[in-house]
């Protein structure tokens, strides 16, 4: 029996095979993240007897919610053609003035005060870049150094105990069988989704990652753009930092140690563009998970704790191999 196709079949089919293609390749970032989080799900599972337990993936998800959290802010910093590797420190120094604010004052205000002294370091990071002129790689990378030495200085070093039980609650409490900490992850995906993919902001954002001048010339300044990115991560770190306080119940001047490191890869490994101009939201929070059950799997395995670095780092040398030789293809296929 001979099959006959309709004049209108084919450039149907045509059409729905282009869209098909056309979605892969926009989101083939998340894609490819999705399907190696589902591997390594499927491959820690069946090496280990407790990594598929509701308490091992329970505690995973608090551990990994400041890594989300900031990843978020890192997105539309990264989608800018920035870069912010303050954050570890920011989280090392918030940490540790939230502990001391915490034991000699109000506890509200010390969580305030905690997100302040990360806005006012995002701004003067945003400021020196936008205005300034200045590489954010190298403002950053100087903040890097000076910050952690702010948290040294305070401190002399050595942690400072948090009691107030106003502030453990933020890791240590539970709502629905998820600790507060990941229940905040989540509130910061979805409101990062709907700035970066819903506002005008958002559109702003790509357009200065990839056509800056076109957008200015447009009357948009971009330089607001380009700081207000910075203070967003500036806040996102200070809130990591009060997370990462809360869980260990004590703030360390040490806190937040190479956390710069982790929430590049993550970004990175959810399809954001190094050079600005491309970013995935749910990318970045799918690559912050993926980086959590390699970590925990390779505890799990009983792997010692110090190729944790080495793995992260090949993980993000991969990640930008792929994000710079194979999204260009994709791109130019779809060109």
């Amino acid at each position: 029996m001979t099959t006959v196709t309709t004049p209108t079949a084919e450039p149907t089919r045509r059409r729905q095979a282009g869209s098909t293609s056309a979605f892969v390749a926009k989101h083939f970032g998340v894609i490819s993240i999705s399907v190696v989080l589902v591997v390594l799900f499927v491959f820690f599972s069946l090496q280990t007897d407790n990594f598929l337990t509701t308490a091992n993936l329970v505690n995973v998800a608090r551990q990994i919610a400041p890594t989300v959290v900031v990843a978020m802010a890192m997105t539309f910093v990264i989608t800018t053609g920035q870069i912010d590797l303050s954050v570890g420190s920011i989280v090392g120094l918030t940490a540790a003035a939230l502990a001391i604010w915490a034991s000699s004052g109000n506890p509200l205000v010390a969580l305030l005060l905690t997100l302040l002294v990360g806005l006012a370091i995002g701004m003067v990071n945003g400021a020196l870049a936008a205005y300034g002129m200045l590489q954010s790689f190298i403002v950053t990378l100087a903040a890097l150094t000076a910050i952690r030495g702010v948290a040294l200085l305070i401190t002399s070093g050595y942690s400072e105990p948090i009691n107030s039980d106003l502030i453990r609650p933020l890791a240590h409490g539970k709502m629905l069988g998820l600790y507060t900490p990941t229940w905040i992850a989540i509130a910061a995906v979805a409101l990062a989704w709907y700035v970066f993919s819903q506002t005008r902001f958002g559109r702003y954002v790509i357009a200065v990652g990839s056509n800056a001048e076109s957008l200015r010339r447009s009357g948009v300044d971009i330089r607001k753009v380009k700081m207000g990115v910075l203070a967003l991560s500036g806040v996102a770190a200070a809130l990591a930092g009060i997370l990462t306080a809360a869980r260990l119940s004590s703030g360390s001047p040490n806190s937040g140690t190479m956390f710069e490191l982790e929430v590049i890869t993550a970004v990175v490994l959810g399809g954001t563009s190094l050079m600005g101009g491309r970013g995935s939201v749910i990318g970045s929070a799918i690559g912050a998970v993926t980086l959590g059950v390699i970590n925990n799997g390779l505890v799990q395995l009983r792997v010692d704790v110090y190729w944790v670095p080495i793995v992260q780092g090949l993980i993000l040398v991969v990640a930008i191999l792929l994000n710079t030789k194979l999204f260009s293809r994709i791109a130019r296929v779809r060109t």
